[in-house]
């Protein structure tokens, strides 16, 4: 009767815990983004933050604010410089296309006059020849973009008000989490209902994935998209850092990442008459923007995070389609710890790996 009553009362408690935690994520909703994001910049600053501490050990506020000062100055307010520099570009690209300042078709006729004669008949077997139907898709293209950036920049101004909140209570959730993270998460280890040495090992992969992600996507995204803002302002490309922020955005792609962009912008400059312009961004994209890839992730990544390219691709692009740019690193972080965590069962179970007999 005793161990019934005990089972039961458990279960209530679980139950509890259960109702109590969808409850406050139901309420911080709103603010996961950020409270995500604050989480994230906690754990890359916190070896920052320690340095400072160390130099005034009984000034722990003080070092989190210095560390969240450092954050903000150095990285948040250039952010959201580029952020507006990059919608203004857009918003002139879109006006430009409006008002016919931007002669596209005339770029795709001097495009086809320069291919090959049998290269053009393919083309006009394929229908790609058609330049009527190429200006309808174009036309669609160009309106359904307009659209997006229209709508976007809407959603910018009209939610205001909500950005400025959320990026408060980043900040400020930042800041806890540096001063009392190391606190934190032994505390959280310790309630988990699994096996210390489980969980232990489960952090170190959830740590791993997180600096890894940041340093070897973010980081490196970001230079080579720095780097090939350079080069088109170099060569003169207007909207030289929308297409840079482009590029950015691109380079988490594995195999082709950045050229995605570099590359239309070299035709398009060798087509339009712009030879050593178009030299230059080839140049460039194989020998500056290329290289600096297998360079610097090696160096920021230190140690490898055991998830294929292959996933790590699908995670990421799945993790932006559904959470926006926290999926950035939300996707590629589940993704190593299903890994993880189905690998330290196959260890505890002692289980092998054992080729599939052949039919």
């Amino acid at each position: 009767m005793r161990a019934e009553r005990e089972r039961i009362e458990r279960g209530g408690f679980f139950l509890f815990l259960a109702l109590v935690t969808v409850g406050l994520l139901y309420v911080v909703g709103p603010f996961l983004g950020a409270i995500l994001w604050a989480a994230l910049a906690a754990i890359m600053f916190q070896p920052l933050f320690q340095r400072i501490l160390r130099q005034r050990p009984s000034w722990p506020n003080q070092a989190a604010l210095a560390t969240l000062a450092i954050i903000f100055f150095a990285i948040l307010l250039p952010l959201l410089v580029i952020g507006s520099i990059v919608l203004d570009q857009a918003v002139n690209i879109y006006l430009a296309f409006r008002r016919g300042d931007i002669d596209v078709f005339a770029f795709i006729n001097q495009i086809q006059g320069a291919l090959p004669a049998s290269i053009q008949a393919q083309l006009d077997s394929s229908g790609w020849g058609d330049t009527a139907a190429l200006q309808q898709r174009l036309q669609e293209f160009v309106s359904a973009s307009a659209g997006a950036i229209a709508g976007y920049a809407v959603a910018i101004g009209g939610g205001a008000f909500g950005f400025v909140l959320a990026f408060g209570v980043g900040l400020y959730v930042t800041y806890f989490l540096l001063r009392d993270g190391h606190e934190i998460a032994p505390k959280v280890v310790a309630a988990l209902p699994i096996d210390e040495d489980i969980a232990l090992r489960l952090l170190e992969k959830f740590m791993t994935i997180v600096r890894a992600t940041i340093k070897g996507s973010i980081v490196v995204g970001m230079v080579q998209g720095a780097l090939g803002a350079i080069t088109f302002w170099i060569v003169g490309v207007p909207s030289a850092i929308l297409f840079g922020v482009l590029m950015a955005l691109f380079s988490l792609l594995p195999a082709l990442g950045p050229a995605i962009v570099w590359l239309p912008v070299a035709i398009w400059l060798l087509a339009t008459g712009g030879i050593w312009q178009g030299l230059v961004v080839i140049g460039s994209g194989i020998f500056v923007i290329g290289l600096s890839d297998n360079i610097l992730r090696p160096i920021l990544v230190g140690r490898d995070t055991g998830i294929p390219d292959w996933i790590i691709l699908v995670t990421t692009l799945g993790g932006i389609a559904t959470m926006g740019l926290i999926g950035i690193i939300a996707g590629p972080l589940l993704a190593g710890l299903f890994i993880a965590g189905w690998t330290i069962l196959k260890e505890e179970r002692g289980a092998t790996v054992r080729p599939l007999p052949h039919q």
